[in-house]
Protein backbone atom coordinates (compact mmCIF):
# COMPACT_ATOMS: atom_id res chain seq x y z
CA UNK A 1 0.00 0.00 0.00
CA UNK A 2 1.49 3.32 -1.00
CA UNK A 3 2.03 6.10 1.56
CA UNK A 4 -0.64 8.39 0.07
CA UNK A 5 -3.29 5.67 0.38
CA UNK A 6 -2.22 4.92 3.93
CA UNK A 7 -2.53 8.61 4.81
CA UNK A 8 -5.97 8.82 3.18
CA UNK A 9 -7.28 5.74 4.99
CA UNK A 10 -5.91 6.79 8.36
CA UNK A 11 -7.26 10.30 7.84
CA UNK A 12 -10.72 8.96 7.07
CA UNK A 13 -10.65 6.66 10.09
CA UNK A 14 -9.75 9.64 12.26
CA UNK A 15 -12.68 11.53 10.74
CA UNK A 16 -15.03 8.59 11.32
CA UNK A 17 -13.84 8.37 14.93
CA UNK A 18 -15.42 11.78 15.51
CA UNK A 19 -18.81 10.05 15.31
CA UNK A 20 -18.16 9.09 18.95
CA UNK A 21 -18.41 12.78 19.85
CA UNK A 22 -21.77 13.40 18.11
CA UNK A 23 -24.44 13.32 20.80
CA UNK A 24 -28.00 12.24 20.14
CA UNK A 25 -31.13 13.05 22.13
CA UNK A 26 -31.48 9.40 23.11
CA UNK A 27 -30.33 8.59 26.64
CA UNK A 28 -28.30 5.66 27.95
CA UNK A 29 -29.17 4.33 31.43
CA UNK A 30 -26.08 3.87 33.62
CA UNK A 31 -25.65 1.33 36.45
CA UNK A 32 -25.97 4.06 39.10
CA UNK A 33 -29.43 5.00 37.79
CA UNK A 34 -28.36 8.18 36.02
CA UNK A 35 -28.68 8.85 32.30
CA UNK A 36 -26.24 10.19 29.72
CA UNK A 37 -26.61 11.15 26.09
CA UNK A 38 -26.09 8.39 23.54
CA UNK A 39 -23.58 9.10 20.79
CA UNK A 40 -23.99 8.29 17.12
CA UNK A 41 -21.26 5.65 17.10
CA UNK A 42 -23.06 3.72 19.87
CA UNK A 43 -26.27 4.09 17.92
CA UNK A 44 -24.67 2.58 14.80
CA UNK A 45 -23.22 -0.36 16.74
CA UNK A 46 -26.56 -1.16 18.37
CA UNK A 47 -28.38 -1.02 15.03
CA UNK A 48 -25.88 -3.54 13.66
CA UNK A 49 -26.80 -5.88 16.54
CA UNK A 50 -30.51 -5.38 15.76
CA UNK A 51 -29.80 -6.32 12.13
CA UNK A 52 -27.90 -9.45 13.15
CA UNK A 53 -30.75 -10.54 15.41
CA UNK A 54 -33.60 -9.85 12.99
CA UNK A 55 -32.02 -10.83 9.66
CA UNK A 56 -33.46 -14.36 9.79
CA UNK A 57 -36.72 -13.25 11.37
CA UNK A 58 -38.00 -11.40 8.30
CA UNK A 59 -39.46 -12.98 5.18
CA UNK A 60 -37.55 -10.98 2.57
CA UNK A 61 -34.11 -12.20 1.56
CA UNK A 62 -31.56 -9.47 2.14
CA UNK A 63 -27.80 -9.27 1.78
CA UNK A 64 -26.70 -8.93 5.40
CA UNK A 65 -23.22 -7.75 4.46
CA UNK A 66 -24.75 -4.93 2.45
CA UNK A 67 -27.11 -4.03 5.28
CA UNK A 68 -24.27 -3.88 7.79
CA UNK A 69 -22.19 -1.82 5.36
CA UNK A 70 -25.04 0.67 5.02
CA UNK A 71 -25.48 0.86 8.77
CA UNK A 72 -21.76 1.47 9.25
CA UNK A 73 -21.81 4.52 6.96
CA UNK A 74 -25.37 5.84 7.25
CA UNK A 75 -24.57 8.40 9.96
CA UNK A 76 -21.01 9.33 8.97
CA UNK A 77 -22.26 12.65 7.60
CA UNK A 78 -23.12 13.61 11.17
CA UNK A 79 -19.45 14.33 11.90
CA UNK A 80 -20.02 17.46 9.79
CA UNK A 81 -23.80 17.97 9.93
CA UNK A 82 -24.51 16.90 13.51
CA UNK A 83 -27.41 14.71 14.56
CA UNK A 84 -30.93 15.82 13.68
CA UNK A 85 -33.52 14.90 16.29
CA UNK A 86 -36.36 12.93 14.77
CA UNK A 87 -38.96 15.14 16.48
CA UNK A 88 -37.43 18.54 15.67
CA UNK A 89 -39.37 20.01 12.72
CA UNK A 90 -37.00 22.94 12.29
CA UNK A 91 -33.95 20.68 12.18
CA UNK A 92 -35.60 18.24 9.81
CA UNK A 93 -36.49 21.07 7.43
CA UNK A 94 -32.78 21.65 6.71
CA UNK A 95 -31.54 18.10 7.26
CA UNK A 96 -31.30 17.01 3.62
CA UNK A 97 -29.42 20.12 2.55
CA UNK A 98 -27.01 19.95 5.50
CA UNK A 99 -26.32 16.25 5.11
CA UNK A 100 -25.74 16.47 1.35
CA UNK A 101 -23.16 19.19 1.96
CA UNK A 102 -21.59 17.06 4.69
CA UNK A 103 -21.46 14.02 2.39
CA UNK A 104 -19.46 16.05 -0.13
CA UNK A 105 -16.87 16.71 2.57
CA UNK A 106 -16.82 13.32 4.29
CA UNK A 107 -16.66 10.96 1.34
CA UNK A 108 -14.18 13.15 -0.53
CA UNK A 109 -11.64 12.28 2.17
CA UNK A 110 -11.42 8.72 0.85
CA UNK A 111 -9.32 7.45 -2.08
CA UNK A 112 -11.24 7.71 -5.39
CA UNK A 113 -11.97 3.98 -5.52
CA UNK A 114 -13.57 4.03 -2.05
CA UNK A 115 -15.30 7.40 -1.73
CA UNK A 116 -17.98 6.78 -4.38
CA UNK A 117 -18.58 3.26 -3.06
CA UNK A 118 -19.25 4.41 0.49
CA UNK A 119 -21.27 7.38 -0.69
CA UNK A 120 -23.41 5.03 -2.80
CA UNK A 121 -24.18 2.99 0.32
CA UNK A 122 -25.18 6.17 2.18
CA UNK A 123 -27.38 7.26 -0.74
CA UNK A 124 -28.99 3.82 -0.95
CA UNK A 125 -29.89 4.00 2.73
CA UNK A 126 -31.31 7.51 2.34
CA UNK A 127 -33.37 6.56 -0.73
CA UNK A 128 -34.87 3.55 1.07
CA UNK A 129 -35.81 1.77 -2.14
CA UNK A 130 -33.95 -1.56 -1.95
CA UNK A 131 -34.89 -4.44 0.37
CA UNK A 132 -31.58 -3.93 2.19
CA UNK A 133 -32.22 -0.20 2.66
CA UNK A 134 -35.75 -0.80 3.95
CA UNK A 135 -34.49 -3.45 6.38
CA UNK A 136 -31.69 -1.11 7.53
CA UNK A 137 -34.18 1.74 8.02
CA UNK A 138 -36.41 -0.49 10.14
CA UNK A 139 -33.43 -1.50 12.29
CA UNK A 140 -32.46 2.17 12.67
CA UNK A 141 -35.89 3.30 13.80
CA UNK A 142 -36.39 0.28 16.04
CA UNK A 143 -33.13 1.05 17.83
CA UNK A 144 -34.08 4.68 18.40
CA UNK A 145 -37.44 3.66 19.85
CA UNK A 146 -35.81 0.96 21.98
CA UNK A 147 -33.33 3.49 23.37
CA UNK A 148 -36.20 5.68 24.52
CA UNK A 149 -37.90 2.74 26.21
CA UNK A 150 -34.66 1.62 27.91
CA UNK A 151 -34.24 5.11 29.35
CA UNK A 152 -37.82 5.27 30.62
CA UNK A 153 -38.98 7.71 27.94
CA UNK A 154 -37.06 10.59 29.50
CA UNK A 155 -36.14 12.20 26.15
CA UNK A 156 -39.74 11.89 24.93
CA UNK A 157 -41.03 13.61 28.04
CA UNK A 158 -38.32 16.27 28.00
CA UNK A 159 -39.25 17.18 24.42
CA UNK A 160 -43.01 16.76 24.70
CA UNK A 161 -43.13 13.81 22.29
CA UNK A 162 -46.58 12.21 22.50
CA UNK A 163 -47.40 8.69 21.36
CA UNK A 164 -49.15 10.09 18.29
CA UNK A 165 -45.98 11.98 17.33
CA UNK A 166 -44.07 8.70 17.04
CA UNK A 167 -46.54 6.95 14.76
CA UNK A 168 -45.49 8.56 11.42
CA UNK A 169 -41.87 7.68 12.12
CA UNK A 170 -42.47 4.11 13.27
CA UNK A 171 -45.19 3.07 10.80
CA UNK A 172 -42.74 2.61 7.87
CA UNK A 173 -40.55 0.40 10.04
CA UNK A 174 -43.51 -1.69 11.18
CA UNK A 175 -44.57 -2.09 7.54
CA UNK A 176 -41.25 -3.68 6.52
CA UNK A 177 -42.15 -7.07 8.01
CA UNK A 178 -44.42 -8.59 10.69
CA UNK A 179 -41.31 -9.25 12.79
CA UNK A 180 -40.67 -5.53 13.06
CA UNK A 181 -44.36 -4.87 13.70
CA UNK A 182 -44.33 -7.39 16.58
CA UNK A 183 -41.15 -6.03 18.13
CA UNK A 184 -42.19 -2.39 17.83
CA UNK A 185 -45.68 -3.26 19.08
CA UNK A 186 -44.15 -4.81 22.21
CA UNK A 187 -42.08 -1.65 22.73
CA UNK A 188 -45.21 0.50 22.39
CA UNK A 189 -46.91 -1.65 25.03
CA UNK A 190 -44.01 -1.15 27.43
CA UNK A 191 -43.90 2.58 26.75
CA UNK A 192 -47.63 3.02 27.34
CA UNK A 193 -47.61 0.90 30.50
CA UNK A 194 -44.65 2.87 31.81
CA UNK A 195 -46.19 6.27 31.07
CA UNK A 196 -43.14 7.11 28.98
CA UNK A 197 -44.60 9.47 26.40
CA UNK A 198 -44.64 13.24 26.73
CA UNK A 199 -47.63 15.53 26.45
CA UNK A 200 -48.75 16.65 23.03
CA UNK A 201 -48.07 20.37 22.50
CA UNK A 202 -51.17 22.58 22.78
CA UNK A 203 -53.07 23.15 19.55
Amino acid sequence: MDPQRIDALLGFLALADRLKTVERRGLVPLPDGTLRRENSAEHCWTIAVVALLLHREVAAETDLARVLSMLAVHDLVEVEAGDTYAYDPAGRATQVERELAAADIVFARLPPDLGPRLRALWEEFEAGETPEARFAMACDRTQGFLQNVLSGGRAWRDHGVALADTRPRMAPAEAVDPAFAALIGALYDRARQGGMFGEAPPA
